[in-house]
């Protein structure tokens, strides 16, 4: 069951992370209130990484700022790490 749950907020935070990509780009264009990139940031810590890099890469979006094209790869690789070490874990790979 909380598989399920998990797999709602993942999904969740991930469309989060694409909407608010794209309308702080809509605001960057015309020149109106952004979206603060500590904010961006921790969305993509929080699970949104994947879809953030995706469409960042796709709208071409905050692409020049290093902190983003370190950070949010560096969010999706411990994302995946996680994921990884919880299988191995779960499936008696690894002692955890």
């Amino acid at each position: 069951m909380w598989i399920v749950a998990l797999g709602i907020y993942l999904a969740g935070i991930n469309l989060v992370a694409v909407i608010v990509t794209l309308r702080d780009k809509a605001a960057a264009q015309k020149r109106r209130r952004r979206t603060p990139e500590a904010t961006l940031l921790w969305i993509a810590a929080l699970g949104g990484a994947l879809a953030m890099y995706i469409t960042m890469k796709a709208a071409h979006h905050k692409t020049r700022k290093m902190k983003f094209m370190v950070g949010v790869p560096i969010a999706l690789i411990s994302h995946i790490a996680i994921a990884a070490l919880w299988w191995c874990g779960a499936n008696g790979m690894i002692g955890l």
